[in-house]
């Protein structure tokens, strides 16, 4: 008995001492009204237009985390600061299980929430996630080039993009940010030298490495960033060869950990300052960590339980479009969807063949809480790109099937740049073939960029300054929206479904600028529809 009682004490002392991830959470932010008063120490210009142009203000997230409490924590015996989120106000820490819940003592800190989720308390009990990179993809050299796209007419042409490209909307004005494993070769490979010849790549980040280099790392975010803005003569084009880029290193390929999800959101939240317009990311999380005990279960997809889809959510929330491939394990035990495809705000994409058939890897929904994922699909199997070395290949994965969309979004985006990031995606959607009737093996379906164009053609019933003027915002919602329209229309009314076409509210005699309190329906995805006289509109909103 003695001698099982020490082992067991020699366990414990060692579970004391092992290192673990957690976030702390801060109680408050210092000098909220002088940053109000001055958001250009907040967010670049671009960005700020980007929210007015969307009727989205400046709140508590865009404030830094107070200085003060990061020096605090960091003084901490035995605790290792890895990243930082205003959106959350949080820190990403690492120390052994006592110095990192001797935090909670400081007067400043609201929780703290282990990655291990066995760990937490009742008084900590907020979801975390875990880190798996995309599965392995299969990649082959490409020849045989006969098309004025190359090889590469197909994933095009699948969503009606040379439509786009044919009207000169490829993407020109429009920022995308990439977040992923490493950009080698792209600023010297061939297939890059038009976006470096037209100075299209206007910044990025190593976070892994905490350095200016992003021409570091793995091959992956390379081979994304070829879907997009890659272009080689009767070879490949992207399906976005105009716009510019950022691109941001967040994927430590020598580990799984969680500070992986905290490097994304500190990318997204530089993107958001940067006036960036769509976000693309490739990364997916749900298990196979090093540590399994950070690992996440399918019951954690919920839209908003893991820290990385807090944060693609509230990305989503200042008026950026985030893309998200839905992953890779539809032929896995456990096929679904992982984080941040879940994340209610994010477009999520899965991927089909050259056939429109849905490759069998491609994750599945619905989200645990019953809401359609994917969003989207678009080709994913056997997409032509390039690599570090220039070379024209062949991959597949959900990886490029997301980018090759994100493309197309900033090709509709420049189509039509008065429409908020929510129009946007409702465009997309509509679009899509199997907007009617959405399942869980191809969400919405495969969008038609041309049709996309041909459902913003101005209502016969409105003019187009009252159709810029008609909105219901913010989208997504916590609590309530706002519904703006010109004074001269009268006796609206607005009336929400649920996604499967059931009345769930409905509010009469609408005044112009009225609030609508959303606290009676659950947290979801709506469908909504303003109706006046001779006036209609319809759209979707995100209740978190």
């Amino acid at each position: 008995m003695n001698r099982l009682f020490s082992i067991l004490l020699l366990l414990t002392s060692l579970s004391a001492l092992c290192q673990e991830d957690a976030w702390v959470y801060f109680n408050a932010k210092s000098n909220e009204q002088g940053y109000y008063n001055a958001p250009l120490t907040m967010l670049s210009q671009r960005a700020i237009e980007r929210r007015q142009n969307q009727n989205i203000s400046l709140d508590f997230k865009d404030i830094p985390v107070t200085p003060a409490y990061i020096t605090q924590v960091k003084s901490s015996p035995g605790i290792t600061v890895m990243a930082k989120s205003k959106w959350m106000n949080a820190l990403h820490i690492q120390g052994n299980f006592a110095a990192v819940k001797a935090l909670t003592s400081l007067s400043f800190v609201s929780k703290v929430i282990f990655a291990n989720k066995a760990l937490n308390t009742s008084t900590a009990t907020t979801k975390t996630a875990k880190t798996v990179k995309q599965k392995s993809i299969e990649v082959s050299t490409q020849s045989n080039i006969n098309f004025a796209y190359g090889n590469s007419d197909n994933q095009i042409k699948m969503l009606n993009g040379d439509y786009l490209h044919q009207q000169n909307y490829t993407g020109n004005g429009k920022i995308i940010a990439i977040i992923d494993a490493g950009f080698p070769g792209v600023n010297t490979a061939q297939p890059f030298k038009r976006l470096r010849d037209n100075n299209k790549i206007i910044g990025g980040y190593n976070f892994v490495g905490r350095s200016t280099n992003f021409y570091a790392g793995d091959h992956h975010g390379t081979y994304v960033l070829s879907s997009m803005g890659g272009y080689k003569e009767n070879a490949l084009v992207g399906t976005a060869p105009d716009a510019s880029y950022c691109l941001f290193i967040t994927e430590d390929n020598s580990q799984e950990s969680p500070v992986e999800q905290s490097y994304w959101v500190e990318a997204a939240e530089m993107a958001d300052s940067l006036g960036v317009d769509i976000i693309n990311s490739s990364l997916g999380y749900l298990n196979g960590h090093t540590n399994p005990n950070y690992d996440l279960t399918y019951a954690d997809m919920t839209g908003d339980a893991t820290f990385i889809s807090k944060g693609a959510n509230v990305a989503s929330s200042r008026g950026m479009v985030v893309v998200v491939s839905a992953g890779n394990e539809g032929n896995e035990s456990e096929p679904h969807i992982g984080a941040p495809a879940d994340a209610f705000g994010v477009l999520s994409v899965g991927a089909v063949t050259a056939s429109r058939a849905r490759a069998t890897f491609s994750s599945i929904g619905p989200s645990f809480d019953g809401r359609i994922k994917p969003d989207v699909m678009a080709q994913g199997q056997a997409d032509v790109l390039a690599d570090e070395f220039g070379n024209i290949i062949s991959a597949s994965g959900t990886s490029f099937s997301g980018p090759i969309m994100a493309g197309m979004v900033a090709c509709i985006w420049q189509a039509f740049p008065n429409k908020t990031s929510q129009q946007i995606k409702d465009l997309i959607l509509q679009s899509s073939d199997k907007f009617a009737s959405p399942n869980s093996e191809y969400g919405y379906g495969i969008p038609n960029f041309n049709l996309a164009l041909g459902i913003q053609l101005p209502d016969p019933f409105a003019d187009a300054e009252t159709e810029k003027e008609v909105a219901v915002y913010p989208n997504p919602t916590a609590s309530s929206v706002r519904i703006s329209f010109p004074e001269s229309m009268k006796a609206g009314s607005i009336i929400f479904y649920s996604s499967v076409g059931a009345k769930v509210l409905e509010k009469d005699n609408l005044v112009s600028d009225q609030s609508v309190s959303l606290e009676s329906l659950a947290a979801g995805t709506y469908l909504y529809k303003i109706e006046f006289d001779t006036y209609s509109k319809t759209g979707k909103i995100v209740k978190l």
